[in-house]
């Protein structure tokens, strides 16, 4: 029997849904049965990886140490991102959210556009975001942008924190954004200063409930998938919370929230759905209206 099949079989039920068990209680992230192959292959390639025999000496390294805890934990994670991976996303930020946002905060002092993408993984989304914001004309010199960008993930967000992109991760921007944001650098394409300012990147757990301010935007895409049914519940409650009034959420393609019961208005706009938290008079007459059908 070669190491890799021993592996296979030395990787037990058991030891498996105490992974499983252990990862749900410090982040919240469930591997429900749907994601049961998915989670046996990495668990088995980290396995290989770090020379364990056994699920058991991995649950004794990662229950002892915070660094193989999350070297586990950025295994598990580990997911297909670009730039601009949904176009039609930031084409419904550009074309209706900014213009709407601008309008509505256009006399504040100082003028402040807060965005959170929870979830940034590599840093890819964010910088989408601030790309976005500094090539729209009313909002590039006038307005203070502030993107705050959250992951579970350390090594992720040191990535993101580096700036520094190769590959397929910047096979889909233009040269005209590539010339305008980016710089060569050591391998690859180096975010520019202006860009990395407007980003500040933090290590956060979206299952512990984090105060993080009012936010214009809110961009979570993909992440929801990885909560049980109640944990999305609370967190799309918290979006809620978190956003201004006439704030917009940004979710996954595949991921919906019609069945939960906040009052979010869901907008489509092409093969998009945005989900705008409503203005209080937008509330009260919704009320009425309600009030008056009963």
């Amino acid at each position: 029997m070669n190491r890799t099949q021993g592996l296979l079989h030395g990787l037990s039920e058991h030891e498996l849904s105490e992974i499983r068990m252990l990862i749900e209680e410090r982040t919240g992230i469930c591997f429900d049965a749907s994601r049961e192959r998915f989670l046996s292959t990495r668990v088995e390639e980290h396995l290989r990886e770090k020379n364990f025999d056994r699920g058991t000496d991995l649950l004794r390294a990662a229950r002892k140490s915070n660094v193989e805890y999350e070297s586990l934990l950025e295994r598990l994670l580990t997911q297909e991102t670009s730039f601009f991976r949904y176009p039609s996303v930031y084409e419904a930020f550009e074309k209706r959210v900014l213009p709407e946002l601008h309008v509505k905060k256009f006399w504040t002092s100082p003028r402040t556009l807060r965005i959170w993408s929870a979830g940034c993984s590599t840093g890819e989304e964010p910088y989408s975001i601030a790309m976005t914001i500094s090539d729209s004309g009313s909002f590039a010199e006038s307005w203070n942008a502030e993107i705050l960008a959250t992951d579970v993930g350390r090594q992720a967000l040191k990535h993101a924190e580096r700036g520094l992109y190769t590959g397929r991760s910047v096979d889909t921007l233009s040269e005209k954004q590539l010339a305008t944001h980016f710089a060569p650098g050591p391998g690859g394409q180096q975010v520019k200063p202006r860009l990395r300012k407007m980003v500040t990147f933090t290590q956060m757990n979206l299952a512990s409930a984090v105060y993080v301010g009012r936010m214009d935007a809110i961009f979570c895409m993909n992440v929801l998938i990885y909560f049980s049914e109640e944990r999305r519940r609370a967190l799309v409650q918290r979006f809620y919370e978190t956003l201004e009034p006439g704030g917009y959420l940004f979710l996954g393609h595949s991921e919906s929230i019609s069945k939960m019961p906040v009052k979010f208005q869901a907008i489509v706009l092409n093969d998009c759905i945005l989900y705008r938290k409503p203005t209080a008079e937008e509330a009260l007459k919704s009320a009425l209206v309600a009030e008056g059908r009963a």
